[in-house]
């Protein structure tokens, strides 16, 4: 009987051990999560600008010899890797949330945003050719001087049709999974831990590259319908979760906050452009938000 007893004994301690360790293992991962991901937001920040905002830029310094109109230029090679890294960083990002969330949702999310930034990337690349042509981003397609004397004018039907895949369809293929999925993150991002609630010092340095980049993506995609609603459900989430006793932690601050200055700097921007005749007659309606590079051909390279 003592032998069986001490059997027992020592499973039960051996049971409880086993229990702490794996217990202590489950916890130690689930702290890694909740800490500012400051490695996947510099990568997402430093690629946007690289890769998406820098796209037209390099495709206007590199010199044309170097790209001929018939190949991909350099700015096609950086829109391909954006197609790439982008929503690898995404589903990374995803990954780290500290709650489950649903596999389904995200996989279909991160397919249709890639259909969508490959059906602007031929779009986009097109249109820069038009560009050096001397196409003119502040009119429409009909308007433009190389396009309306085209003959037989059922070409214009085609540019047309090629306008509204790559600034209508593959804008909406791509940017609505994209907030989509910023916003299934940041569902999780809620915690009762003060410690976890405090942006670092590294996260307020992002900020505003962030923020600076979300104004460029929301004017020159012109989707600023859809950013509003996703920083109004960020909010009502907010204020939903404040009832519950929870508050976003560092990760959802710092979404939150990149949010909150773009939505300034879009005003600011609506705001300087208020009273342009020229703009004002290519975006017509209530929400009025010129984009930059319309802005650029209309200003600045005329001007030049």
């Amino acid at each position: 009987m003592s032998s069986v007893r001490k059997r027992r004994g020592t499973d039960l301690r051996g049971t409880k051990q086993t229990s702490t360790s794996s217990g202590s293992k489950e916890n130690v991962p689930q702290k890694k999560r909740q800490c500012f991901h400051f490695d996947l937001w510099f990568c997402l920040t430093l690629q946007n600008w690289i890769l998406d905002f820098g796209r037209p830029i390099v495709m206007i310094i590199l010199p044309l010899e170097w790209f001929p109109l018939n190949k991909p230029s350099a700015g096609d090679y950086f829109h391909m890797a954006y197609n790439v890294i982008t929503p690898f960083l995404m589903l990374k990002l995803i990954e780290r949330s500290p709650r489950a969330l649903p596999r389904s949702t995200v996989y279909l999310c991160i397919i249709t945003f890639v259909m969508g930034a490959s059906i602007h990337l031929v779009g986009d690349s097109i249109n820069h050719r038009l560009i050096l042509s001397g196409y003119q981003l502040h009119l429409s397609v009909r308007e433009n001087p190389i396009i309306k004397d085209l003959k037989p004018t059922s070409l214009i039907d085609s540019f047309e049709l090629l306008y509204y895949y790559d600034e209508q369809l593959g804008h909406l293929m791509w940017y609505i999974p994209f907030f989509i999925i910023l916003f299934i993150y940041f569902t999780g991002c809620f915690t009762e831990s003060d410690q976890q609630k405090k942006l670092p010092i590294c996260g307020w340095l992002l900020l505003g590259p962030s923020a600076l980049y979300y104004w460029y993506l929301v004017t020159e995609g012109q989707i600023t319908e859809l950013f509003l609603l996703t920083f109004v459900a960020m909010v009502a989430m907010v204020i939903y979760q404040q009832q519950k006793g929870l508050s976003p932690d560092s990760n959802g601050l710092f979404l939150l906050c990149s949010f909150s200055v773009t939505v300034l700097l879009v005003a600011l921007w609506v705001v300087y452009l208020w009273n342009d005749p020229v703009l004002r007659n290519k975006y017509p309606g209530l929400m009025y938000v010129p984009e930059p590079w319309s802005y650029y051909t209309l200003h600045v390279k005329n001007n030049h």
